[in-house]
């Protein structure tokens, strides 16, 4: 068979080869890149998983992130995004019924995790009791009417019967980020994170992952927007963040994926 082919293609001549070379290479698409929007909290996961994208993919992407909150609003304004990966999965949701997204698109690509920590190794014990015994002086949560983790720290805190008692000693950081340095750095002696951030970072200190049962589920959605519909990078990264090694790679970073 091999040598039968080789016959053939020394018998079509030199020329000829050289064309249908030139045809084939013509006709294979081309190298695409993408901009993909993310959540600061998902940030580290996402820098993983186009690292892994881009190493067995011919196509490259480009990461914008932000608050959901802002990046919503960037994207109603045009910003040139083509897939928009929110903290949350009303954005995402609120895109699609605009009409900005493709159709049947959206999915929820993470869940995360809530976790109390400090710096100090021995301030948080790991049934969160901490916080009624109110030995601290400061409390840094995310903020609660448009940040998934705030609202989630405060569902909590409602539920442990705590939210008024510690109000007074609440911050209320501009995003998980910020929070995160607060705590770092000392300014407060504990606060709410997500815990993929403490995972990431290898954090020494203390920490109390909190039960799912006090808070909602913190589904994070993702979608395609209509500027990506057509670009191959975007429909590839897509199918890539729902396989399996995406997967994976978001479960090494404490996410769990429905």
């Amino acid at each position: 068979m091999k040598s039968s082919l080789f016959a053939i293609i020394l018998g079509l001549g030199v020329g000829t080869v050289l064309l249908l070379y030139l045809l084939l290479i013509e006709n294979r698409p081309s190298p695409a890149t993408t901009r993909v929007a993310v959540a600061t909290n998902f940030l580290e996961t996402l820098e993983k998983l186009v690292q892994t994208f881009e190493e067995s993919s011919e196509h490259q992407a480009t990461i914008v992130f932000g608050s959901s909150g802002k990046l919503y609003t960037q994207i109603k304004n045009g910003a040139p995004i083509d897939i928009f990966l929110s903290a949350d999965t009303d954005r995402p949701k609120r895109l699609e019924q605009e009409h900005l997204t493709v159709p049947k698109t959206f999915f929820v690509y993470a869940v995360g995790k809530l976790v109390l920590w400090s710096k100090d190794p021995n301030l948080v014990d790991a049934n969160g009791k901490i916080l009624a015994a109110h030995q601290f002086e400061r409390l840094a949560i995310g903020p609660v009417q448009v940040a998934p983790y705030g609202a989630a720290a405060k569902q909590t805190l409602t539920n442990l019967g705590l939210w008024e008692q510690l109000w007074p000693r609440i911050i209320q950081s501009t995003n998980l980020t910020h929070l995160h340095q607060l705590i770092d750095n000392e300014e407060v002696q504990l606060g709410f994170l997500a815990q993929s951030q403490i995972v990431k970072q290898q954090q020494v200190g203390s920490q109390w992952i909190v039960p799912q049962e006090l808070y909602e589920p913190i589904e994070q959605g993702a979608v395609l927007l209509k500027r990506g519909q057509n670009n191959a990078a975007a429909l590839a990264f897509i199918d890539f963040l729902q396989s399996a090694k995406a997967r994976a790679i978001i479960e090494e970073f404490s996410y769990s994926v429905p």
